[in-house]
């Protein structure tokens, strides 16, 4: 859970001062989304070989130096001067992140059973929706009552303590290092690249945060703009609706290994579908409604699709999750920069068609590939 929650506390961080970093830097909307799209690309270059390190070095080792990495980045990322110099510092945090992405679900899957390790996952999901929310909330009011600079300060100290409790706390895997990574000497690149089940999955996270980075970052230019007008304190607070999301995840585990990952996903889809036509009604608190279930469903999904390249990767674990996260931030990375074409063309109802777009071929590719796979028995303990 603490791996899952500095992991996104730090990392959609500048979302709700997106209007303020505008006005700041006077600087465009697109210009300023850069600050969450820098770091999305960062973490989907560097996934890959991180998820080789953990096979190669210990998932610990990974997930506890990434922690203490993030943590100085966040730090560096207050001196920043101009918006150029926060880009590349966020780009740094970028780079730290996917040692605590794909290291902790890995570290699921080897030190838990089978059985246990849907709701072990949703646990950890929980933990980040916890931080991404901890991180957009904290930063929209440090931010609102002294300054953008000041939120990077208070989240580098946090990210600081975090990891130096994971350093104390978290206990080595059970298995060598050098013994997984002996397992596959090319640490299955070639034969992950060739599974159509894990193919399926990279491209179903593609999707899911294209789209939740897509309502996130966009949705704060609509309610900062007349008729809302929301501080930056206030569009810190609209992430509050993440807690829908972490409330309810236990239970997406609970169906993971009772239905299946398919089941769960298809669940999830219709309730971000619904979240985002809801979110066209001009009404803040539909809107917060809205983006309640939209938050809930992209928990949901999150953990159904983690859990099952993790479940379908028979060697090189680390690998298979660190090329989901590339993936998926990849996504991220569209997701934070195409809707403001759409944003342009047709404000945010264009921005609503082209996330609904996004999730029918998620759902399309799930339908199609994912297996729907009986549930694991549990064990007797």
């Amino acid at each position: 859970m603490l791996a899952g929650f500095v992991a996104f506390l730090d990392l959609y961080a500048t979302q709700p001062l997106l209007p303020l970093l505008a006005r700041t830097f006077r600087a465009s909307n697109f210009q300023v989304s850069l600050t969450v799209t820098a770091t999305t690309i960062a973490v989907a270059l560097a996934a890959p070989v991180v998820g080789r390190l953990a096979d190669r070095f210990g998932l610990r080792t990974v997930i506890v130096n990434s922690a203490f990495g993030l943590a100085f980045a966040t730090l560096l990322a207050a001196t920043a001067g101009s918006l150029r110099q926060l880009i590349a510092w966020r780009f740094a945090q970028g780079l730290a992140t996917p040692g605590l992405f794909a290291s902790a679900i890995a570290y699921i899957h080897e030190e838990w059973p089978a059985s246990q390790v849907g709701r072990i996952t949703a646990v950890y999901v929980s933990g980040t929706v916890v931080g991404g929310v901890t991180g957009r909330v904290l930063g929209g009011v440090i931010a609102a009552d002294a300054s953008w600079s000041s939120s990077f300060a208070v989240l580098g100290g946090i990210s600081l303590a975090v990891a130096a409790a994971l350093w104390m706390w978290l206990t080595p895997e059970r298995r060598d290092a050098n013994t997984a990574s002996e397992e596959a000497p090319d640490g299955g690149l070639l034969s992950h690249l060739r599974h159509p089940q894990l193919l399926a999955t990279y491209a179903v996270g593609f999707c899911m945060l294209c789209t939740q980075v897509a309502m996130f970052t966009y949705v704060p230019f609509l309610l900062g703009a007349p008729p809302f007008l929301l501080s930056s304190a206030a569009l810190g607070s609209i992430f509050l609706t993440y807690l829908v999301g972490g409330a309810i995840t236990p239970f997406a585990g609970a169906g993971i290994d009772a239905y299946g990952h398919r089941t769960v996903l298809i669940v999830a889809l219709e309730f971000c579908a619904t979240g985002a036509m809801l979110t066209l009604v001009a009404s803040l608190p539909v809107i917060a409604i809205g983006l309640s279930f939209f938050a809930a469903g992209v928990f949901f999904a999150q953990a159904a699709s983690s859990s099952h390249v993790a479940h379908h990767a028979e060697h090189g674990r680390g690998l298979a999750i660190g090329l989901y996260a590339t993936c998926y931030y990849v996504g991220g990375t569209v997701g934070g920069a195409v809707p403001a074409v759409f944003w342009n063309l047709g404000g945010w109802p264009a921005c609503v068609m082209f996330i609904i777009t996004v999730e029918l071929v998620m759902l399309t590719i799930a339908w199609k590939v994912w297996m729907p796979a009986p549930a694991i028995s549990p064990v007797l303990s």
